[in-house]
């Protein structure tokens, strides 16, 4: 028998391992594939692979389609970049496009090893995401033909190379076919947990495990020159790895003073499900912020397959859970550390020789831009 704090602590590093495992195995497996961008982008070229990058975060993670196409983002528009281009990216290709499925962003995977079905994901989130991303898409749009009208004042024959209607330059991918195969493999891994304990009854790491070790042989069999090409470091994931471990521990007093004092917290609508997982989400970190709301949700029950089907059983539960899913995606893009891509993009930015915003700098942007989206999303969306 375990005390009330041993049981939380590990509780707390198993949560811990199936995201660092997610995020970690997707950054070092994508280590080997290459996504090269020909020729130079202009603001509809961009907000088109801006868009890419959405749909992708769904497929690969939002960890994957940040590591794949950020590299290309910024090398396309040398001479151009700003930092809120990366700013933009982080909020639109590392957080909001993920919303579609547990694959996409850390939260929701979580929530899909605790239960929850995983096409109930795109059948309840499709309208959040087109409510969110498309205007996003619309003000990166706006800004960036700000950026080329500066530009055009400033140099024609930069100006000549950036036009506004230029479709998407061509894409190439360089790497090994494993390389390839053993990133959706990667991917495939998040299925295993929840069929193991469907099928065997089994609570066992083995899908976070075995992404681990798909990670690492797809480094061992990753072609140099590409490693080379993506400038490939150790020093993002470890980095994520330090900064999260740290948040995931210290994170656990407040969510447990929320979980035995948040039905006082006047927690009973979708909205305020909506505020409080969002608020919390962008200062702490969103996945076990997510799965502490889910928790609060399906009190007394514990979370697990059959609390989380007695929730979606009611209209009432399944808009609750809705309301979790998009403030813990959402708002994940407020700060640096509010998702695990964020603070993994913004070193690969540094190290790119970008010029990123400070914590709160990030923070105050971030809040302009996606502020107002938040609120339109939960008028038309949460209310």
């Amino acid at each position: 028998a375990l005390t009330y704090g041993t049981d939380k602590i590990l509780h707390a590093a198993i949560e811990y391992y199936g995201f660092i495992a997610l995020v970690g195995g997707l950054y070092l497996a994508s280590g080997g594939i290459l996504v090269g961008l020909e020729g130079r982008a202009g603001p509809a070229s961009n907000t088109i692979l801006l868009c890419v990058g959405a749909v992708l975060a769904n497929l690969v993670g939002t960890t994957g389609a940040s590591v794949l196409l950020i590299r290309p983002f910024m090398k396309s528009n040398d001479g151009r970049l700003r930092p809120l281009h990366v700013v933009f990216f982080i909020i639109i290709v590392s957080n909001c496009g993920g919303v579609l499925t547990p694959i996409g962003d850390p939260p929701l995977y979580l929530g899909y090893l605790k239960g929850v079905p995983f096409f109930w994901v795109p059948m309840a989130m499709w309208s959040s995401w087109l409510i969110v991303v498309l205007p996003l898409l619309a003000i990166f749009f706006v800004y960036d033909m700000g950026v080329l009208r500066r530009d055009r004042a400033t140099s024609a024959a930069l100006a000549a190379a950036l036009e506004p209607a230029a479709v998407l330059p061509s894409i190439t991918l360089g790497g090994r076919p494993v390389s390839f195969v053993l990133m959706g493999l990667v991917v495939a891994a998040v299925f295993i947990d929840p069929a193991l304990q469907r099928m065997w009854h089994v609570h066992l790491p083995v899908g976070p495990t075995v992404q681990i070790v798909l990670a690492l042989v797809a480094l061992r069999v990753a072609r140099r020159d590409i490693m080379e090409a993506n400038e490939f470091s150790w020093e993002a994931v470890k980095e994520v790895g330090l900064l999260f471990a740290g948040i995931f521990l210290t994170m656990m007093p407040a969510l447990a003073y929320l979980s035995a004092n948040g039905k006082a917290l006047g927690l009973t609508s979708p909205s305020a499900f909506y505020w409080a997982t969002g608020a919390l989400s962008a200062v702490l970190d969103n996945a076990p912020t997510y799965l502490n709301f889910v928790q609060l949700a399906v009190t007394p029950a514990e979370v697990d397959r059959a609390s989380i089907a007695e929730l979606l059983s009611t209209p009432a539960g399944q808009r609750t859970l809705e309301a979790i899913s998009a403030g813990a995606v959402f708002f994940g893009a407020l700060t640096y550390i509010g998702n695990g891509p964020n603070f993994m993009v913004r070193s690969i930015a540094i190290r790119a020789g970008v010029e990123m915003p400070s914590f709160f700098g990030y923070a105050a942007r971030a809040m302009l831009i996606l502020g107002p989206v938040l609120v339109l999303h939960w008028a038309v969306r949460v209310w």
